[in-house]
């Protein structure tokens, strides 16, 4: 008899099942003290991988962890600290340009709303998201190009680009599960269903959901 593969609200109800019985706990993975930190960090993590964000990191504390001071920092010793980032021309403008920015409109304070986020330099929708997510716990379901990847690994989004497949996203995940959820689905991609490591024919959650699929999903890039 011919295995089936789940149907869409089954493979929702166990992909949540199951990456909670993995990954309990999800403590952020950029090392931050608070909001603006997190903020910079996560701006830095574009097109960088999080282990060397925080190795970065500590370096440009030493300069300047609040945007009073980063707002004092001269944009090349910015750019010295972060250059193993990659995009350290700008990423540096950009990190002095919204310290000044916090400093001139918002007290010094990251803004906790989505739109002011989104118009400070070097920070995107998917930043914002974070920002929102992880600083002020406000739901938000940041889509990156591996949890894109993902989606449609597991047949949750047939979206071409991370925008149609966060709101797939959130229209099939309960909204108080979206702040865990994306960094869940971050860890067990990164853990069990890399780019490279599976092809949507290989790791537990894909084989689950499919278990009749014989070719490799292709993914639409993000």
């Amino acid at each position: 008899m011919a295995v089936k593969n789940l149907l869409k609200q089954e493979r929702v109800d166990f992909i949540l099942q199951r990456l909670e019985e993995l990954y309990p706990q999800t403590p952020v993975p950029l090392d931050h003290k608070d909001p603006y930190t997190l903020l910079v960090a996560v701006l830095l993590s574009a097109q960088c991988t999080d282990e060397r964000v925080n190795q970065v990191t500590p370096a440009l504390w030493q300069l300047a962890d609040n945007p009073e001071a980063m707002a004092q920092v001269p944009v090349e010793d910015i750019q010295a600290a972060i250059r193993p980032c990659g995009l350290s021309p700008q990423k540096s403008k950009a990190i002095s340009k919204l310290s000044q920015i916090l400093i001139n409109e918002y007290h010094s304070k990251v803004p906790e709303n989505m739109a002011a986020l989104e118009t400070l330099p070097g920070v995107g929708h998917k930043t914002a998201s974070v920002v929102m997510s992880q600083a002020f716990g406000h739901p938000a379901f940041p889509v990156d190009t591996h949890i894109h990847r993902l989606a449609q690994r597991w047949g949750l989004t047939s979206g071409k680009n991370v925008t149609q497949t966060e709101k797939d996203l959130k229209r099939l995940f309960p909204r108080e599960k979206w702040n865990k959820l994306h960094l869940q689905i971050i860890f067990y991609g990164r853990e069990f269903c890399s780019a490279r490591g599976c092809d949507g024919t290989v790791c537990e959650i894909c084989t689950t959901c499919y278990p009749s699929r014989k070719n490799p999903k292709k993914t639409k890039k993000a």
